[in-house]
This record gives C-alpha cells, structure tokens and sequence, in this order.
C-alpha cells in the first residue's frame, strides 16, 4: 500500500528561496527507495498552508525517508533560511485512516476549472477557520492529471466531527462541487475481510454485515473442502490425532482467508462493498446474484470433480 507524508510549513520569510528549496527536497526524496511522487501545496491564498507530500510505496518506506540523514540535511538548511515546520509530520496510508483530527479529501476538478476550485476551498476553508479546533489546510494537485488532495487538520477527533456535519460547511460545499468532475471522496479504511469503514460528512458508513458473511462464506467453503483434500491425508499420514489435525487446518485456513484469499476476492468486490458507492439497491442485488452465481460453480465443482472428493482420499 502506498503512503503519503505530509508535511505543512509556516508562511516562509522568501517565497522564492523556498520554492528552490521544495525543488532540493524533491529530489532528495526521487533519489530515496520506494518513491513514487511528490507535490507541493498550493499555497497563493493566505487561508491554505505551504505544505510538501511525497508519496514511497509502503508506510516502512516513507518513514525510512522521513528518518534519512538527507532529509536532515534538508530540514536544517531550511531552518537556516527560516522555514519552519508547522507541526509534526502527517503518514496517510492507503486503506487506512487518517490520525485522528484529520481529514483527507480527493478532488477530480474539470478542466480549466483550477483556479475556480483554489478559490472555492479558499473561501470553505476560511469558513473552517471559524470553527473551534481548527488548525489548518493545506492543498495539492498531483500533476496535470485534474487529481487533487486537500489536507485538513483539527485539533481533535470531535472537532473535525463537529465541522464535518456543521449546516455553515453542508451550505459552502455546492460551490466547490460545480468545478469537481465527480463527488470529492473520502479517505476510507478497508479490513482484509472486505469490511469498509468510510466517513462522509462526519458520519461513519460501515459494510452492511449481510455482504461479509456471504463473501466469507464463498472464501471459506472452497478453502475448507481444498485443506481436507489435500492438507488433511498429509496430517494423517504424519500421525497428527484428529482434534490437532484439525486445529492445525483450521491455522491454515485462517492465514490464507485473512492475508491472501478475502483482501483477493474484496478488491474484486469492492464497489459493492463500499458502504457509499454500493449502497444503492441495484448495485447491491447485482453484486449478491454474483455471489450466488458463485457458489453454484463451487459446489457444481466440489460435487462433480472425484478428484476433490477428500471423503474417498483412502480408498
């Protein structure tokens, strides 16, 4: 999985000494392992921070990054020429959720509507800063690309909450979703079962229950009846007694539903799974006949093919 640091700065004493200093940091991170992009804040209007994000391939390499010696070396030729962190810095892991206090939002902003959308986060985040808690934002484009991601940090939790489901923010955000070429998303965190924790407008959407049970049952089915074809005769033959022979498949069983056969089969349902994007009745009947579908062809398989017959594996 991928992770992002985040790291904002107090407004430096000279916009361009830091510009060429954003560019050195850049590349000292290019040079590190594991790097996949990095971008700086847009920072022009006074209400949106300076910030700098650089994005490594997993969490242990961006803090393998954030610890460097280069880094360091960085860090304290920019506190020479005055540019100080503003606070500590932010990891952001995809699939999981931000710190507590601190929201992270996706924008996909229409083409030549970038200017409008800085001025429109402009104006929603100086309505924030009314707000108890707040302590900033800082906003990234990713390219040319029209991708973009705004950072919002809160003193706490509660207060983000607070904000997030306030009337003065449900009324600012028609303007910021003219110049969007889709609904800006949240940052979601998906457990290996396919469980998906999203929050949309301060409140928290879980996966509906009904939608993990019948994946895990279409993971647990093919992988019990394939460990008592195969793994099962082998514990046997090695003098393992059943209760262990059992307890033995049953670790098996749990390693590869929980780390390599359920995170496989809920990335391939995960717009079903999304407590927001498969909410709707159509998506949801849609994605339960193909489960359904499926468990027809496991058991079709296990009912026909001797080969898999475990019951017959010593005769």
């Amino acid at each position: 999985m991928n992770a992002t640091a985040v790291t904002v700065f107090h407004r430096p004493p000279d916009a361009e000494s830091f510009e060429a200093w954003l560019d050195w940091m850049g590349e000292t991170a290019f040079a590190a392992e594991g790097f996949v992009e990095c971008c700086r804040a847009v920072s022009d209007d006074p209400a949106l921070e300076p910030g700098f994000s650089v994005t490594f391939r997993s969490e242990a390499l961006v803090n393998e990054f954030l610890d460097s010696a280069a880094r360091s070396r960085v860090l304290a030729e920019g506190e020479a020429l005055g540019i100080q962190r503003k606070s500590s810095d932010l990891v952001i892991v995809e699939g999981e959720l931000p710190p507590p206090g601190v929201g992270v939002f996706h924008h996909s902003v229409a083409d030549g509507k970038a200017a409008d959308f800085v001025a429109a986060e402009a104006e929603l985040v100086t309505l924030s800063a009314t707000f108890p808690g707040f302590e900033g934002v800082a906003l990234f484009c990713r390219g040319d690309t029209g991708r973009w991601f705004s950072v919002l940090r809160f003193r706490t939790a509660q207060h983000l909450s607070d904000w997030m489901r306030s009337e003065q923010r449900a009324a600012a955000l028609p303007a910021l979703r003219a110049e969007l070429t889709e609904d800006f998303s949240v940052v979601a965190h998906t457990t290996p079962f396919g469980s998906t924790l999203r929050t949309v407008d301060g409140r928290t959407r879980v996966t509906p229950t009904w939608k993990i049970a019948m994946l895990v049952l279409l993971v647990l089915y093919p992988t019990v009846m394939t460990l008592s074809r195969f793994l099962g005769p082998v514990l046997d033959e090695n003098g393992a007694p059943p209760w262990l022979a059992m307890w033995l498949s049953q670790i098996v069983s749990v390693a590869l539903m929980s780390y390599i056969l359920s995170p496989a089969v809920a990335a391939c349902f995960r717009r079903w799974l999304d407590p927001v994007d498969g909410a709707g009745w159509r998506i949801s009947a849609l994605g339960a006949a193909i489960v359904v579908v499926l468990y027809a062809l496991t058991l079709l398989l296990f009912a026909t093919v001797k080969w898999l017959h475990y019951w017959d594996y010593n005769r």
